[in-house]
């Protein structure tokens, strides 16, 4: 469990992004939780805490446990949550973004009326680095194409785009005004987080949303990430900072770590997102966990699709966050009509070759060699390998 945060308010505390009541009253030490994450209602229910005790009226709900608070709380949903749907970036590692045109506005469609509240179309990658040739539209993300895409009706819906550091030029971006694209998330690795900032302020400059999603931040030191969350906190012009747990190897217990520091290192209000892989099965739960430890921004995909183990899936989330906004059967209905043919001709989602490379806290890119060969199920053979390393 965390430590408490000061909120700017005496004896309201914050802890795991729920609001406590720590204030000692004639010699005796209250700390009982609020069962809120809103400030107002908070406030409220701490003024009523006090004048219970100082008028020794027990209030009914002290009774209640810790478990029963936080189990209480998610029968209700939190508006301040948001889904941002990867499938077309992230699946598109799978198949170098080679999407149908059918494909991508039927997982458009889908997302719309499923009331999610960003698509990930794909990259800004520099044309020089990735012919055209050999990978899809989705690759670059050209705004002539994606103009010709959507055309002139509103797309219903937030559009995202990645952009690399060192695999996107400054001229990639044009100014919001000239687009269809709404957040530019731009994705580095903790050496690499000068760079990011300076490119979070072109596109800031330039009017987009903004993310910083810092990968592999399993393989960080301690040091480095503190000073790391330092430089990003100060930026003020991002809006957004992901953990992205890029090699799924982390654990929810490291989640909640992470979660804290993270949140703790904001000087400017920023949302914290979550992007989880499935290697070991846990992008799921490191997604609730870290909504209900205060990310505001949580990544998943259709049917779990993305590179190599997969991501959090969208239908399961939106099950899980109750939002009336929020619609299954959409998203349902499309994994059944594009996701459940798909897996024919492309493997992804957990294994045991992944299983194996999360837990070891490495890049999956040997389990994804493993899975696209023809001894795919091979699996003592690569973890004889892999531990003979």
């Amino acid at each position: 469990m965390g430590t408490f945060k000061g909120t700017g308010i005496k004896n309201l505390k914050l802890r795991g992004g729920f609001y406590y009541w720590r204030q000692k009253i004639n010699g005796i030490q209250y700390s009982e939780s609020l069962q809120t994450i809103y400030r107002e209602e908070a406030l409220a229910r701490m003024a009523e805490k006090v004048d219970a005790v100082k008028s020794k009226v027990v209030l009914k709900e002290k009774k209640m446990t810790k478990t029963k608070d936080i189990s209480g709380e998610s029968v209700n949903y939190w508006p301040q949550l948001k889904v941002l749907d990867c499938t077309i970036r992230d699946g598109g590692l799978m198949n170098n973004h080679q999407f149908s045109d059918d494909f991508v506005r039927t997982v458009h469609k889908s997302l719309v009326a499923a009331g999610v509240g960003y698509m990930e179309l794909g990259y800004k990658a520099d044309k020089k680095l990735f012919s055209p040739d050999e990978y899809g539209l989705w690759k670059s993300c050209d705004e002539d194409a994606l103009n010709r895409f959507f055309g002139d009706e509103d797309p219903g819906i937030k559009l995202s785009v990645m952009a690399d550091v060192g695999r996107t030029t400054e001229s990639d971006i044009v100014p919001c005004d000239q687009s269809v694209l709404d957040l530019v998330r731009v994705a580095c690795y903790i050496h690499q987080i000068p760079a990011a900032l300076e490119m979070i302020k072109d596109a800031k400059d330039k009017g987009y949303e903004t993310s910083v999603n810092l990968m592999a931040i399993s393989t960080v030191p301690e040091f480095e990430l503190n000073k790391g969350l330092e430089l990003l906190g100060k930026c003020k012009e991002m809006d957004m900072l992901y953990l992205v747990d890029s090699f799924g190897s982390l654990y929810y217990e490291q989640i909640e770590d992470l979660m804290r520091r993270y949140l703790g290192a904001m000087e400017h209000n920023q949302q914290i997102g979550i992007h989880a892989h499935n290697n070991q099965q846990m992008a799921y739960v490191n997604t609730v966990c870290s909504a209900i430890n205060g990310a505001t921004m949580l990544d998943s995909t259709l049917d779990g699709m993305g590179r190599g183990a997969g991501n959090c899936p969208t239908e399961l989330l939106l099950g899980f966050l109750r939002n009336p906004k929020f619609h299954q059967r959409p998203i349902i209905e499309a994994v059944e009509k594009l996701m459940v043919p798909l897996r024919e001709s492309i493997d992804w989602g957990y294994s045991v070759p992944y299983m194996i490379t999360g837990q070891m806290n490495e890049h999956p890119r040997s389990a994804i060699k493993v899975r696209e060969g023809n001894q795919k199920n091979a699996y003592i053979a690569f973890y004889d390998e892999m531990n003979d390393q």
